[in-house]
């Protein structure tokens, strides 16, 4: 049995944690999770909405199974592949976090392009109250999102904070009432999947090579992806919309 569910709701891959009790992480778990980003994005997804189905989003790892079962923290190939295929899916990631958000919870979360918290909802790497530091990239994508400093302090003092301390330092986007996290995570997500993809993806790829290398990474491949855009047909389509009925009048296809 999937700890990992995938349906497609019009152009959003909707893919929910879907393990009892808590989502705790391990092997069987990050290969689930890689499986369905692959089959939403196979049936033409063109924005993925990441969820849980349980009480909390994700509370961290499968301790008992850390260093034994589970051992992606120890491979380097299987632990780039991970982070290739959830960070570098070719299309727009929203995760929609409540509950617990913690340890590994958290890295799965920061994997995305953004992130909505329910006000509920409490966030932390907290490895370190166990002696352990966060294993699947959590230090350096809060470095990324929040600086160096704020990292340090989350990531050696390992407590939880509440989400409207995180979107105030820039680590999540949005903090909405628990109630309405279902509504508006998935008119996220259906915003992004009917804009034009080919673009949405020439942003990201920008953004995720700018964060890893640098503005002078970033700049290397900007006549590159320009090409790409260019040739879209939702490019068209933008354009001959603009000059037609206006500004924001495209209806674009994903092509």
């Amino acid at each position: 049995m999937t700890t990992v569910a995938h349906e497609i709701d019009g152009k959003v891959g909707v893919v929910t944690l879907a393990k009892p009790p808590h989502n705790l992480i391990d092997d069987r778990l990050v290969e689930d999770l890689m499986a369905a980003y692959k089959a939403v994005v196979s049936g033409g997804c063109r924005a993925i909405l990441l969820r849980s189905s349980m009480r909390h989003f994700c509370a961290g790892a499968e301790m008992a199974s850390w260093g034994t079962g589970t051992t992606i923290h120890t491979d380097k190939p299987r632990f780039e592949a991970m982070l290739h295929a959830l960070e570098d899916v070719p299309v727009p990631t929203v995760a929609a976090v409540n509950g617990g958000v913690l340890g590994g919870g958290l890295e799965l979360a920061l994997t995305c392009d953004m992130i909505i918290a329910a006000d509920t909802a409490f966030l932390g790497q907290v490895e370190v109250t166990v002696g352990l530091l966060p294993l699947l990239g959590g230090t350096q994508r809060i470095a990324q999102r929040a600086g160096s400093a704020r990292a340090k302090e989350i990531c050696m003092l390992g407590r939880r904070h509440t989400p409207e301390a995180f979107e105030r330092w820039g680590i999540i986007n949005l903090v909405v009432p628990e109630a309405d996290l279902s509504s508006a995570s998935m008119t996220w997500a259906r915003q992004l999947a009917a804009g034009p993809t080919a673009v949405i993806k020439g942003v990201k790829m920008q953004a995720n090579l700018a964060a890893r290398g640098g503005i002078q990474s970033a700049d290397a491949k900007q006549v590159e992806i320009n090409d790409m855009i260019w040739k879209a047909a939702d490019r068209q389509r933008g354009f001959d919309a603009f000059f037609a009925t206006g500004p924001a009048s495209a209806v674009f296809k994903g092509d």
